[in-house]
């Protein structure tokens, strides 16, 4: 739920990915939060392979900004602080156990204020905590029970947008993260025996139907109006604008994430497929051996990169589907 300190001012402590036993604690590493790239933490990546990544990195990069600033007001509609934000990606990042990623929300997120003591307030952020763990780590269990509790603890239609965007973003931030170290090099997981179970998905969306009220067209701005006519013309944004809309400016930069990833060629083997699925399922044990073979059969390093990345977009798309609507 919320961060806790440990021996002095050097460790971080989040209660709901804990066993509550002290040598589970962190230490809180402060020049995690000041990197000039907050999408992949300036992670030191070939020319090449950033420039075959640019197009969608640069939406990537924008909505770290627009979901987390690191003040921002609130108000009836909009009720989600700062620290409801970034508590919200350090949960994420928890789950998918990656590791620098955590480093880094938890770094942003120390020194916040948190929420006041009330009993409201802290079933507040249970709830939202909870939610965010189940959502990134096992999304089947999400159901109208779980989605209801956010209605009850006084989250809004816009505020259940944005978290959703910012549990779904930060599961794909986080295997970006794994497929981008795993072509340096560098360990996911930095916490020997700490286990993070699979992450599960349903099968399909064939007949989905949306549960969170749309836009209504009457009261909805230019903007909105705007987002609303370019997105349903995208078959895989198609059913989720109406409700995303209501966040237009962060349905444009998913948007943009969407459309600027190259084609798929649909590469097949066993190698590739065992590679996606463990990405999918289980980031934090997502390496260079799971990458190196795949470049080394053939697959250039970009094109394995963005395969593998925009199954991780896929994967952000799909947990809006089980958190926005349900399969009729």
């Amino acid at each position: 739920m919320e961060q806790r300190r440990f021996s002095g001012k050097g460790h971080w402590y989040h209660e709901t990915q804990s066993n509550h036993s002290q040598t589970d604690v962190l230490p809180l590493v402060p020049e995690a939060a000041n990197v000039d790239d907050r999408f992949l933490l300036d992670l030191a990546l070939p020319d090449d392979i950033l420039a075959s990544c640019a197009g969608w990195l640069a939406p990537a990069r924008t909505l770290c900004h627009l979901l987390f600033p690191l003040d921002t007001p609130v108000s009836r509609l909009h009720t989600l602080s700062a620290y409801d934000r970034l508590s919200t990606a350090l949960t994420v990042a928890q789950a998918c156990g990656v590791q620098r990623l955590c480093n880094h929300y938890a770094a942003l997120l120390a020194p916040l204020p948190g929420p006041d003591s009330s009993r409201e307030s802290n079933r507040r952020l249970a709830e939202i905590t909870q939610y965010a763990r189940q959502l990134a780590s096992s999304p089947d269990v999400i159901d109208d029970k779980a989605q209801n509790q956010l209605d009850e603890v006084g989250l809004t239609t816009y505020d259940i947008v944005l978290i959703n965007q910012i549990i779904g973003f930060v599961g794909f931030q986080a295997r970006v993260v794994a497929v981008f170290q795993a072509l340096l090099g560098h360990p996911v997981r930095w916490l020997p025996g700490h286990h993070i179970q699979p992450h599960t998905l349903p099968v399909s969306f064939s007949r989905w139907t949306a549960t969170l009220p749309a836009v209504e067209l009457k009261y909805a701005s230019a903007l909105q109006l705007e987002a609303l006519s370019r997105w349903q013309a995208e078959p895989e944004l198609e059913a989720l604008t109406p409700v995303l809309c209501h966040e237009p400016m962060l349905l444009n930069l998913t948007g943009e994430i969407l459309l600027n990833y190259p084609l798929s060629e649909g590469p097949a083997s066993s190698m590739i497929s065992a590679a996606r699925a463990l990405l999918v399922a289980s980031p934090d044990r997502f390496s260079a051996a799971q990458l190196t073979p795949l470049t080394g059969s053939g697959l250039s390093p970009e094109k394995a990169i963005n395969l593998l990345t925009r199954d991780a977009f896929h994967g952000w798309l799909d947990r809006l589907r089980v958190a926005l609507g349900k399969e009729e």
